[in-house]
């Protein structure tokens, strides 16, 4: 059960995020405020109702005019010079406190005075700041064509940072980023993982592994997108012919399929029941990418499993080397493979890695956003 602050059942708070098209990590945190905030009208550019957790359904949701696009949901990050004019359109009501979750726009909420905006930012807008290149392509024409767009986007981006009240973010690693981007200072609460789901295995698997014994395998969850680096994964397992078991699905499932050998399996979308069972009786989560924050490897060390992950990002804020898991420094097989092979060196403690985890649980979230809460209230500026 979440405890929350008695001052956040009194005060009149709205919401605002990007888009509600799936859960993923972002929709987790805003799946949170929705249970603190149960009541809060939620702003957003659009919204696929069948998408979305019914916590998130429950709450009275306000879309721009993109929602009334056909078949929008398919397309929309093609849409993205209109999103300023969409986040300028959303009709808004007055409140004493407005909470964005954001990695793009929403943040640009314009709200009747006397609101306080704090924004809980994932990072400055990712289209427009950062791995452009992984999301519109290495074509030099259509870079060019992009340029003009991409910076436009980055002088919006900058100039709503002054409805910004007070910024919080996931990472040091972002921390750093908004710094950069923003030149604004933003206190760090790091995102909830429920810990209380993603929990040690108590007995056998209680669904199918893949055809693999339990501690046999190594695994991967992830979205199958160029920067995720699953293609480095791929290959050093190919060259070692040690099990390695992908959940996922995305634009990369054919060409990694090409590339792998007989030792990978591709187990595409899984439910979290079985991804709990497979977190559990794995070997050791492989992250081979550079996120922000990286919630798979929490849930995993939840589950009392080690991770071997590039050591770059927000994830060397979460893995602890030598203690709850191993770094590679450079993004090559080689590296992958160093580390891989110095996983059995180890006697891995699942009762320490689980221990570590839980300081990412939902009440350690809540706490931390609460005395955030406090200072924007109070008139500090972050």
């Amino acid at each position: 059960m979440i405890r929350t602050p008695p001052l956040w059942k009194t005060m009149t708070v709205a919401l605002g995020h990007d888009w509600l098209t799936g859960m993923r990590g972002g929709e987790r945190v805003l799946e949170l405020l929705c249970k603190a905030f149960p009541t809060a009208p939620l702003y957003t550019l659009l919204y696929n109702r069948a998408a979305v957790s019914e916590i998130i359904q429950r709450h009275p949701i306000v879309t721009s005019w993109l929602q009334h696009l056909p078949q929008i949901s398919r397309y929309y990050r093609y849409a993205l010079p209109l999103f300023p004019h969409a986040v300028g359109s959303l009709r808004t009501k007055p409140a004493d406190l407005l909470i964005t979750t954001s990695h793009c726009a929403i943040k640009g909420l314009h709200m009747p005075p006397g609101t306080r905006h704090l924004s809980y930012c994932f990072t400055p807008m990712r289209y427009a700041w950062v791995f452009y290149g992984e999301y519109f392509g290495r074509n030099p024409l259509k870079k060019q064509v992009l340029k003009p767009i991409l910076r436009w986007l980055r002088e919006w981006d900058l100039r709503t940072c002054e409805q910004v009240d007070y910024f919080v973010t996931l990472s040091r690693h972002v921390q750093d980023r908004i710094r950069t981007c923003y030149q604004r200072e933003a206190d760090v609460v790091y995102p909830p993982v429920n810990t209380e789901y993603w929990t040690p295995a108590t007995g056998l698997p209680e669904t199918s592994l893949e055809g693999l014994s339990g501690g046999t395998f190594d695994l991967i969850v992830s979205a199958l997108v160029p920067y995720k680096r699953i293609d480095l994964a791929v290959k050093a397992y190919t060259r070692l012919n040690r099990p390695l078991v992908i959940v996922g699905t995305g634009t990369e499932h054919t060409s990694l399929r090409r590339l792998a050998g007989s030792s990978i399996r591709f187990a595409g979308w899984r439910q979290d029941p079985q991804i709990r069972e497979l977190y559990r009786h794995c070997r050791a989560l492989i992250f081979p990418g550079e996120e922000d924050f990286g919630i798979v490897p929490v849930e995993a060390q939840a589950c009392g499993r080690p991770v071997v992950a590039y050591g770059k990002g927000g994830v060397t804020e979460t893995v602890i080397e030598g203690q709850t898991g191993l770094f590679f420094q450079e993004q090559t097989e080689e590296a992958l493979i160093h580390a891989i092979e110095r996983v059995p060196q180890h006697a891995w403690n699942p009762t320490l890695i689980r221990t570590h985890a839980e300081r990412f649980g939902a009440q350690a979230f809540i706490d931390g956003l609460a005395g955030c809460v406090d200072r924007c209230l109070a008139g500090q500026r972050k």
